[in-house]
Protein backbone atom coordinates (compact mmCIF):
# COMPACT_ATOMS: atom_id res chain seq x y z
CA UNK A 1 0.00 0.00 0.00
CA UNK A 2 1.14 3.55 -0.71
CA UNK A 3 2.37 5.68 2.21
CA UNK A 4 0.01 8.06 3.96
CA UNK A 5 0.06 11.64 2.66
CA UNK A 6 0.15 14.15 5.51
CA UNK A 7 -0.20 17.91 5.13
CA UNK A 8 0.86 20.08 8.06
CA UNK A 9 -0.72 23.49 7.59
CA UNK A 10 0.07 26.12 10.17
CA UNK A 11 0.35 29.78 11.05
CA UNK A 12 3.10 31.09 13.30
CA UNK A 13 3.92 34.70 14.14
CA UNK A 14 7.11 34.45 16.18
CA UNK A 15 8.10 30.82 15.69
CA UNK A 16 6.54 28.77 18.47
CA UNK A 17 3.93 27.03 16.33
CA UNK A 18 6.50 26.67 13.55
CA UNK A 19 8.72 24.71 15.95
CA UNK A 20 5.78 22.49 16.91
CA UNK A 21 4.95 22.00 13.22
CA UNK A 22 8.51 20.84 12.54
CA UNK A 23 8.20 18.26 15.34
CA UNK A 24 4.87 17.12 13.89
CA UNK A 25 6.57 16.71 10.52
CA UNK A 26 9.38 14.67 12.12
CA UNK A 27 6.90 12.37 13.82
CA UNK A 28 4.89 11.85 10.63
CA UNK A 29 8.00 11.14 8.54
CA UNK A 30 9.34 8.64 11.09
CA UNK A 31 5.96 6.90 10.94
CA UNK A 32 6.49 6.46 7.20
CA UNK A 33 4.30 9.25 5.84
CA UNK A 34 4.95 11.55 2.91
CA UNK A 35 4.82 15.03 4.39
CA UNK A 36 4.10 18.53 3.14
CA UNK A 37 4.91 21.29 5.64
CA UNK A 38 3.01 24.43 4.62
CA UNK A 39 2.53 27.85 6.19
CA UNK A 40 -0.50 29.99 5.46
CA UNK A 41 -0.12 33.52 4.10
CA UNK A 42 0.71 36.34 6.49
CA UNK A 43 -2.11 38.88 6.36
CA UNK A 44 -1.09 41.29 9.12
CA UNK A 45 -0.16 44.84 8.03
CA UNK A 46 3.58 45.54 7.71
CA UNK A 47 3.46 48.15 10.48
CA UNK A 48 2.15 45.56 12.95
CA UNK A 49 4.84 43.08 11.97
CA UNK A 50 7.68 45.60 12.08
CA UNK A 51 6.58 46.70 15.56
CA UNK A 52 7.55 43.26 16.87
CA UNK A 53 11.17 42.33 15.98
CA UNK A 54 10.60 38.62 16.69
CA UNK A 55 7.62 38.60 14.31
CA UNK A 56 9.56 40.30 11.53
CA UNK A 57 12.54 38.00 12.05
CA UNK A 58 10.45 34.83 11.96
CA UNK A 59 8.69 35.92 8.78
CA UNK A 60 12.08 36.45 7.15
CA UNK A 61 13.50 33.15 8.43
CA UNK A 62 10.58 31.10 7.10
CA UNK A 63 10.26 32.80 3.73
CA UNK A 64 11.40 29.56 2.07
CA UNK A 65 8.56 27.49 3.58
CA UNK A 66 6.01 26.86 0.84
CA UNK A 67 2.64 28.54 1.22
CA UNK A 68 -0.42 26.35 1.75
CA UNK A 69 -2.82 25.84 -1.13
CA UNK A 70 -5.93 23.86 -1.92
CA UNK A 71 -3.81 21.25 -3.69
CA UNK A 72 -2.23 20.35 -0.36
CA UNK A 73 -5.64 19.54 1.09
CA UNK A 74 -6.69 17.53 -1.97
CA UNK A 75 -3.41 15.56 -1.89
CA UNK A 76 -3.52 14.76 1.81
CA UNK A 77 -4.99 11.71 3.45
CA UNK A 78 -4.54 13.48 6.80
CA UNK A 79 -4.12 17.13 7.76
CA UNK A 80 -2.74 18.58 10.97
CA UNK A 81 -3.48 22.27 11.53
CA UNK A 82 -1.33 24.42 13.81
CA UNK A 83 -2.15 27.86 15.14
CA UNK A 84 -1.48 30.18 18.02
CA UNK A 85 -4.58 30.92 20.05
CA UNK A 86 -6.14 34.35 19.63
CA UNK A 87 -8.63 35.05 22.41
CA UNK A 88 -9.50 31.35 22.54
CA UNK A 89 -9.80 30.93 18.77
CA UNK A 90 -7.52 30.06 15.83
CA UNK A 91 -5.50 32.94 14.39
CA UNK A 92 -7.26 34.91 11.66
CA UNK A 93 -4.53 34.01 9.16
CA UNK A 94 -5.34 30.30 9.47
CA UNK A 95 -9.08 30.99 9.47
CA UNK A 96 -8.69 33.04 6.29
CA UNK A 97 -7.12 30.05 4.56
CA UNK A 98 -9.80 27.69 5.87
CA UNK A 99 -12.50 30.10 4.73
CA UNK A 100 -11.32 29.74 1.11
CA UNK A 101 -11.95 25.99 1.06
CA UNK A 102 -15.67 26.15 0.27
CA UNK A 103 -15.25 24.84 -3.30
CA UNK A 104 -13.34 21.77 -2.06
CA UNK A 105 -15.96 21.15 0.63
CA UNK A 106 -18.79 21.51 -1.90
CA UNK A 107 -17.17 18.85 -4.10
CA UNK A 108 -16.76 16.50 -1.13
CA UNK A 109 -12.97 16.63 -1.36
CA UNK A 110 -12.46 17.35 2.33
CA UNK A 111 -14.62 14.51 3.63
CA UNK A 112 -13.31 11.23 5.07
CA UNK A 113 -9.82 12.58 5.71
CA UNK A 114 -8.19 12.47 9.14
CA UNK A 115 -7.78 15.81 10.92
CA UNK A 116 -5.94 16.88 14.06
CA UNK A 117 -4.67 20.17 15.50
CA UNK A 118 -2.04 21.74 17.76
CA UNK A 119 -1.63 25.17 19.29
CA UNK A 120 0.21 27.55 21.62
CA UNK A 121 -0.79 30.46 23.82
CA UNK A 122 1.25 33.09 25.61
CA UNK A 123 -0.10 32.20 29.04
CA UNK A 124 -1.30 29.11 30.86
CA UNK A 125 -5.05 28.60 30.38
CA UNK A 126 -4.79 31.06 27.50
CA UNK A 127 -7.44 29.42 25.34
CA UNK A 128 -5.56 26.38 24.08
CA UNK A 129 -8.38 23.86 24.46
CA UNK A 130 -11.06 26.17 23.06
CA UNK A 131 -8.86 26.90 20.04
CA UNK A 132 -8.50 23.19 19.29
CA UNK A 133 -12.20 22.59 19.83
CA UNK A 134 -13.03 25.50 17.54
CA UNK A 135 -11.00 23.89 14.76
CA UNK A 136 -12.95 20.71 15.43
CA UNK A 137 -16.14 22.54 14.43
CA UNK A 138 -14.67 22.98 10.95
CA UNK A 139 -13.66 19.32 10.74
CA UNK A 140 -17.22 18.29 11.59
CA UNK A 141 -18.56 20.40 8.74
CA UNK A 142 -16.04 18.85 6.36
CA UNK A 143 -17.08 15.32 7.33
CA UNK A 144 -13.61 14.65 8.69
CA UNK A 145 -12.37 11.99 11.07
CA UNK A 146 -10.88 13.72 14.10
CA UNK A 147 -7.91 11.97 15.70
CA UNK A 148 -6.76 13.59 18.96
CA UNK A 149 -3.73 12.38 20.90
CA UNK A 150 -5.84 11.56 23.95
CA UNK A 151 -3.88 9.83 26.70
CA UNK A 152 -2.43 7.21 24.39
CA UNK A 153 1.25 7.64 25.27
CA UNK A 154 3.10 8.32 28.55
CA UNK A 155 4.14 11.76 27.29
CA UNK A 156 0.49 12.79 27.27
CA UNK A 157 0.40 12.53 31.05
CA UNK A 158 3.22 15.08 31.12
CA UNK A 159 1.89 17.42 28.45
CA UNK A 160 -1.64 17.13 29.81
CA UNK A 161 -3.69 18.06 26.75
CA UNK A 162 -5.76 15.25 25.19
CA UNK A 163 -7.21 17.56 22.52
CA UNK A 164 -3.91 18.26 20.79
CA UNK A 165 -0.34 19.31 21.44
CA UNK A 166 -0.12 22.70 23.12
CA UNK A 167 2.56 24.92 24.60
CA UNK A 168 2.73 28.04 26.77
CA UNK A 169 4.93 30.38 24.76
CA UNK A 170 5.44 32.69 27.73
CA UNK A 171 7.54 29.94 29.31
CA UNK A 172 10.02 30.01 26.41
CA UNK A 173 10.51 27.75 23.37
CA UNK A 174 8.67 24.42 23.25
CA UNK A 175 10.10 21.95 25.75
CA UNK A 176 11.15 18.42 24.88
CA UNK A 177 7.86 17.23 26.40
CA UNK A 178 5.89 19.41 23.97
CA UNK A 179 8.02 18.26 21.05
CA UNK A 180 7.59 14.60 22.03
CA UNK A 181 3.84 15.15 22.33
CA UNK A 182 3.80 16.69 18.83
CA UNK A 183 5.71 13.72 17.39
CA UNK A 184 3.37 11.29 19.13
CA UNK A 185 0.29 13.10 17.84
CA UNK A 186 1.65 12.88 14.29
CA UNK A 187 2.44 9.17 14.64
CA UNK A 188 -1.06 8.50 15.94
CA UNK A 189 -2.56 10.39 13.00
CA UNK A 190 -0.41 8.46 10.51
CA UNK A 191 -1.13 5.08 12.09
CA UNK A 192 -4.87 5.72 12.21
CA UNK A 193 -4.93 6.98 8.64
CA UNK A 194 -2.94 3.97 7.43
CA UNK A 195 -5.47 1.65 9.08
CA UNK A 196 -8.33 3.49 7.42
CA UNK A 197 -6.65 3.32 4.01
CA UNK A 198 -5.98 -0.38 4.44
CA UNK A 199 -9.59 -1.01 5.43
CA UNK A 200 -10.93 0.90 2.46
CA UNK A 201 -8.60 -0.95 0.09
CA UNK A 202 -9.82 -4.27 1.47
Amino acid sequence: MEPVNVAIIYYSATGTVHTLAQAVAEGAEKAGARVRLRRVAELAPPEAISANPAWAQHLQETADVAEAGHDDLSWADAVLFGTPTRFGNPASQLRAFIDTTGPLWFQGKLADKVYSAFTASNTAHGGQESTLLALGNTFYHWGGIIVPPGYTDPVQFQSGNPYGTSHVAGDGPPSEVALQAARHQARRVVDTTASLKAGRAA
